[in-house]
């Protein structure tokens, strides 16, 4: 299975140390080796980085290490492969525009059986189950609204949308337009909420650790989103099978 990673908050922040840990587990410390990629929105705007090499050892994931983009809703991923060869083509997040915003995608789990898109505006370019997934729920939503509904709106539609996927498969994931950062738990899905008084944060996965409060004002709220904890010292939730939340400003609802 693959590993998910997304940031929401209510001021731009950068993922430096979230995805210091994160990225060791593309074939360093987990066996996730078949590609990773990231996707920071800024504005209506949205950066990626994609890459069909392990993320532990990827050039451009030392970039994005280097690099601290700020951003308030970040989608990261890093793929075993299930169904689909290791290409860019198939490398998560994948990105469509709905509505006239970009949309961000990123899927942990296997499908076996995949929904009717020979209708659908929304065609998948690579031949990963995950693909066809985002490109089914867009086209979906597209016809159930003619314009992006107001947020409770589309978390009660997603939550319909994902029951017939989460029934012949498993179907973790992350949906981001830049707005709002939805995550869906299947199997295996966590969060935590830094907001003040911040403490020290120790990774999992390497001996590195931050002190927030030094990096943080007292008005700052981040959730950050994994499919196993990142850190060894603070307390994550699990999310329960079937659950949807939707991250607004650094909190779940």
């Amino acid at each position: 299975m693959c590993q998910l990673l997304g940031m929401n908050c209510n001021v731009p922040t950068d993922i430096v140390f979230s995805f210091e840990g994160f990225r060791r587990r593309g074939g360093l410390t987990d066996h996730h080796s078949d590609g990773w990629g990231i996707a920071f929105f800024e504005g209506d705007g949205c950066r990626m980085f994609l890459d069909y090499l392990p993320s532990a050892s990827s050039p451009i994931a030392d970039l994005v290490r280097a690099y601290p983009i700020k951003s308030t809703n970040v989608i990261a991923h890093i793929r075993k492969a299930t169904q689909g060869q290791i290409s860019l083509a198939n490398t998560h997040p994948f990105r469509r525009e709905l509505w006239g915003r970009y949309w961000i995608f990123a899927h942990n789990g296997n499908l076996p059986e995949r929904p009717d898109l020979s209708s659908s505006r929304f065609l998948p370019v690579g031949n990963t189950d995950s693909e066809h997934a985002f490109c089914w729920i867009l086209s979906e939503l597209s016809q159930r609204f003619a314009s992006c509904p107001p947020l409770p709106v589309l978390k009660q539609a997603l939550a319909e949308l994902a029951k017939p996927l989460m029934a012949v498969g498993t179907f973790n994931f992350l949906l981001s337009d830049g707005s709002a950062l939805f995550a869906h738990c299947s199997t295996d899905l966590h969060y935590i909420v830094r907001k003040a008084p911040f403490a020290l944060a120790h990774l999992n996965d390497t001996d590195v650790s931050v002190d927030f409060s030094e990096v943080t004002t007292q008005n700052d709220r981040v959730a950050v989103i994994a499919t196993q904890p990142l850190t060894d010292n603070e307390t994550w939730t699990k999310m329960q099978p079937g659950e949807l939340l939707c991250f607004v400003d650094g909190m779940p609802g």
